[in-house]
């Protein structure tokens, strides 16, 4: 052995030994407080396990009374035996009481769902809002059950987020921390929702924390397996659409049809994003124009789903008997289309209405129903080298979902984990990754974000957007009188030039100052009760520079522990 190889060995050895003395270090210094984080992760796993399970029991509870069904996976076609009073009748009822509980406990009427759960994951530290959490938590059971044309997993989610941020606030959990419980607790939610436990702890990552760091993963995946277990103790080991129908692939020669209904998904769920919004445009410009009271508007949307649900119950509630009729095959041509239509503008009326729910099961349900319609065309078109049209509507449901949520991944592992065939993988592969190519070009990424970007908060571009805005001024700013600073007298020349920002500005709206006009700094101010501005300080354009490159660094570090 040369002296050159000994030596390489030796350091090698060394490193060996150095790492292994960290590790218990680590394990010494660190280890019961990380133990204590996944037990904590635990107990809320479980607290918004049980949450999830508890809505979708009461959902199915108040269907089955206002209904008048022992069996609500078959609602549409109970409904359609009910005198048409009765099915016109109870959303209307419903939409008065979702008024009335949105607009008594939250402060815009609105119903808060994934996006504010984004929203605080990104800026308010992992908090969500409380009161309005749960006012609309109960607003969204109501609308579920009384013939709202919605899903579930938007207020299990939002909820989820209340019950993370109160343990959050109760242990004082830093921003860290505190985004870490609140993907534990959506994650399962998520999963004991759709008894989904892969899709549960990837959604919450994918979607609400937007990065896949190491450091949130184990905590996050015990409290999704904390949820599918309370899921399973209650409706054991099964998954949500039970099929009997596995679709076959003649791989090769179909792979083009599955891109192409991909770029049709991409489409149609452009189309469902879109009519909500305009939707959602329109019920404000209508309510303003009448001068209507808040309360009253989820109760017309009530009245307008009614009336749509006397010819079509099937848009009654979540919608899982259509889904799975669209999945086995069970619809013709024309009806797969029409439904689909109707389902899109049902989905559009609720949600313009301010009557709660998600997206994500009308997306699933419209999804099946495009790719039923484009398989049957496709197969009738080319029978000799076609596999089955429900693999279509398989593919098609994944599709529309991973477009409408901005969310691939987890949307392609939900679609297995609630049809149980890992078979059907590449063609739910290729479709997904067509639509939400083409989907994310046209809209903020997802619905989610793009309802974030209407109310003025840019995540959709990543932190370099967004992190401005969560800078205030008078955090920055260096102190009138402080020797680094300007004087009293050049502050008020700089105001009498217009040249300020309040206190409790953010950097946001600060930074366009020093692009416009070539200054250092400008004052920053408070106003008096009589009207006059008293500057207190002075931002700096290298401090705004310094405190945004210093939370820049902050957000990497974590996306990246």
């Amino acid at each position: 052995m040369t002296q050159s190889t000994y030596t390489v060995l030796r350091n090698q050895l060394n490193q060996a030994i150095a790492a292994i003395k960290d590790a218990f270090w680590v394990m010494r210094r660190r280890g019961p407080s990380q133990i204590q984080f996944w037990f904590i992760a635990l107990v809320i796993g479980i607290a918004a396990g049980f949450m999830a399970l508890g809505f979708r029991k009461a959902i199915q509870f108040l269907q089955a009374y206002l209904y008048d069904t022992d069996n609500i996976l078959l609602l549409h076609s109970h409904a359609e035996k009910l005198p048409w009073y009765m099915v016109l009748i109870i959303p209307i009822l419903g939409g008065l009481l979702v008024g009335v509980i949105l607009n008594r406990f939250t402060d815009d009427g609105r119903v808060r769902s994934v996006a504010d759960v984004i929203e605080g994951a990104a800026i308010t530290d992992g908090r969500v809002e409380t009161k309005a959490g749960i006012a609309s938590f109960f607003a969204s059971l109501i609308t579920l059950s009384s013939g709202g044309s919605t899903g579930r997993e938007g207020p299990v989610v939002h909820m989820a987020g209340v019950i993370s941020t109160w343990v959050s606030n109760r242990i004082h959990a830093d921003g860290i921390t505190g985004r870490d419980l609140l993907g534990c607790a959506v994650a399962a939610a998520v999963s004991a929702s759709f008894n989904a436990p892969i899709a549960g702890a990837l959604f919450a990552l994918e979607v609400v924390l937007r990065h896949f760091a190491v450091h949130a993963f184990a905590p996050i995946v015990i409290a999704s397996v904390a949820g599918t277990v309370i899921n399973r103790l209650a409706y054991g080991d099964v998954t949500q659409f039970a099929l009997d129908t596995p679709g076959s692939l003649k791989f090769y020669v179909e792979l083009p049809a599955f891109l192409i209904l991909g770029l049709i998904c991409g489409l149609v769920a452009l189309v469902l994003m879109r009519s909500i919004f305009f939707a959602e445009d329109i019920g404000t410009h209508v309510q303003n124009r009448l001068s209507l009271p808040g309360w009253l508007r989820p109760a017309v949307s009530g009245a307008m789903l009614g009336v749509l649900a006397i010819w079509f119950p099937h848009i009654i509630g979540v919608g899982y008997e259509t889904t799975i009729r669209a999945l086995t095959g069970d619809l013709v041509l024309t009806t797969a289309i029409l439904l689909a239509v109707i389902k899109t503008i049902a989905v559009a009326i609720t949600m313009g209405g301010r009557m709660g729910g998600g997206v994500f099961s009308p997306s699933l349900m419209i999804g099946a129903l495009t790719g039923l319609a484009f398989g049957l065309i496709a197969t009738g078109l080319l029978p000799d080298v076609s596999g089955t049209h429900t693999l279509y509507a398989f593919a098609g449901m994944g599709a529309v979902a991973a477009a409408v949520l901005g969310a691939p991944i987890s949307t392609t592992l939900i679609v297995f984990e609630l049809t149980g065939d890992w078979q059907i993988g590449l063609a739910v592969m290729v479709s997904v990754s067509m639509s939400t190519a083409l989907a994310s070009r046209l809209v903020d990424r997802s619905f989610f974000l793009t309802q974030l970007e209407r109310r003025n908060v840019h995540l959709a571009a990543g932190p370099q957007a967004y992190l401005l805005a969560m800078l205030r001024a008078g955090a920055v700013m260096r102190p009138i009188g402080d020797a680094r600073s300007i004087t009293a007298d050049e502050a008020q020349e700089l105001i009498a030039r217009g040249l300020c920002v309040k206190a409790s500005a953010t950097l946001e709206a600060a930074m366009p100052y020093f692009d416009r006009e070539d200054i250092p700094c400008i004052p920053v101010i408070l106003l008096e009760e009589d009207g006059s501005e008293t500057p207190i300080g002075a931002l700096y354009h290298v401090d705004a520079l310094k405190a945004y490159n210093r939370a820049l660094a902050a957000t990497a570090a974590e996306e990246h522990s």
